[in-house]
């Protein structure tokens, strides 16, 4: 697939299948690996936005462009632009995107100059576009245009032979990125993930190894360290805090605080002050405990 570097691909599965880390794979496997890869989430971005982010605009085109701007489709000419959920793109950026898909060129919002681009098109969606073309809510020549190689990811749940290949990888990465001396995962460990289901896919796989070599000091990964969910190794304590499990050999505080505070997120949705306010702690001091224990929103 890599080696046929002009062609499109759309890549279909469930949300945290790994289509993202797939895509990277496909640019830096490719004669485009030296030249940019741009990945664009089109989750929630009005269509005009993301018009002029991919094609750029001309000076006056709308009532803020005070400059002329070159879009990602030029400056990564050459390299790979990576579409995150084609599905959500508006119908009038779908038939500008189709143009260029067939042609290679594409004109600035505002302007009338053609433009020419190398730039070849990666797509995801966890969405059934099919079902959408078929309710008019994406285009038909787009959705066979864009496919003209196209892969399935499988949820990891069906796909088990994949779980301890990744955890190496990630395991790999991890202690790099926090320079730890870890030498790989128990037995006992690897039986707990590869049984565990998966819920999340690649991206719940990746937080955990990420988790497992933060709190492991030296050594194999340990099954103390995996979530509640996956060790199956808690009971519920009689405590203030309804629903608190304690782990058997105990947990340190500062994981607790760390746990806290992302579940808090979660349950707010990435809303910062949301999360502090199901806390009982202010805003501020929300955020200093996302800097110390490295959470990402």
């Amino acid at each position: 697939i890599a080696e046929t570097e002009t062609t499109t691909i759309l890549l279909q599965g469930e949300t945290g299948t790994g289509k993202d880390i797939l895509a990277r794979a496909i640019h830096q496997a490719s004669s485009r690996a030296k030249e940019p890869f741009i990945s664009i989430p089109c989750v929630n971005i009005p269509g005009t936005l993301l018009e002029s982010e991919l094609f750029g605009y001309e000076k006056g085109a709308f009532t803020d462009a005070r400059t002329q701007k070159k879009g990602l489709l030029e400056t990564s000419s050459g390299g790979t632009v990576y579409l995150d959920e084609i599905g959500d793109v508006d119908l009038s950026v779908q038939m500008k995107l189709l143009r260029f898909l067939e042609e290679k060129t594409f004109r600035k919002l505002g302007g009338i100059k053609e433009i020419s681009a190398d730039t070849r098109i990666i797509a995801s969606t966890n969405r059934d576009l099919e079902m959408m073309v078929a309710k008019d809510t994406f285009r038909k020549d787009l959705y066979y245009r864009l496919k003209v190689f196209h892969l399935y990811l499988p949820p990891l749940r069906e796909r088990k032979e994949d779980i301890l290949l990744l955890t190496s990888y990630f395991v790999d990465f991890f202690k790099s990125e926090y320079r730890k001396n870890v030498r790989g995962v128990s037995k006992e460990t690897e039986g707990l993930l590869v049984t565990y289901d998966w819920p999340g896919n690649v991206r719940e796989l990746r937080n955990v190894n990420e988790r497992c070599v933060m709190l492991q000091k030296k050594g194999e990964l340990q099954p103390r360290y995996l979530p509640s969910e996956i060790s199956g190794n808690h009971k519920t304590v009689r405590s203030g805090v309804k629903g608190l499990v304690f782990p058997e050999d105990g947990i340190s505080l500062e994981q607790v605080e760390h746990d806290l505070c992302e579940e808090a997120l979660n349950i707010a949705k990435g809303n910062k002050s949301k999360a502090a306010k199901l806390l009982g702690i202010s805003r501020d001091t929300l955020r200093y405990r996302l800097k110390k224990y490295r959470i990402k929103v």
